[in-house]
Order: C-alpha cells, then sequence, then structure tokens
C-alpha cells in the first residue's frame, strides 16, 4: 500500500493590488514563504498571514497553502 507524507508547505499571501484601469479586473500580487513547518495548523498560518499582511502596502485578498506531499511504498 502506497502512504503520502507530508515534506513541505509554502504560505502565499494574495495581495490587492487595485483595477486595471483598461478592463476593470482586479490585479493580485503574491507574497510567497517557503519551507513553512509542515505540521503547522491552518490557525497558526492564518495568524502569521495576518500578521505579516499588516506590514504590506496592499490589503490581503486571500490566504493559500501548498503542500508537498513525498509518496512512498509501505
Amino acid at each position: 500500500m502506497a502512504v503520502a507524507h507530508k515534506v513541505n508547505s509554502r504560505l502565499t499571501l494574495i495581495l490587492d493590488d487595485g483595477d486595471d484601469l483598461m478592463t476593470g479586473d482586479t490585479i493580485f500580487k503574491s507574497k510567497s514563504f517557503n519551507n513553512v513547518k509542515p505540521d503547522a495548523t491552518a490557525d497558526q498560518l492564518y495568524a502569521i498571514a495576518t500578521a505579516v499582511a499588516g506590514l504590506q502596502e496592499r490589503p490581503l485578498y486571500n490566504v493559500e497553502r501548498k503542500d508537498d506531499y513525498e509518496i512512498t511504498q509501505d
């Protein structure tokens, strides 16, 4: 049976950079933080994201987490 082990996580802050003057669509910028502890909880990451967002010039739009897994035969 194959087993997946979480080996890495990345936290990404999606920031609102205003509206495109030509189309009116919202422009987004992102800031990513690599090597996040894989066992960090969603609450912990959200608390960090909102704290870091307070230091940004742009308002926080969304918070994303990307996990990488290693799949091995168990």
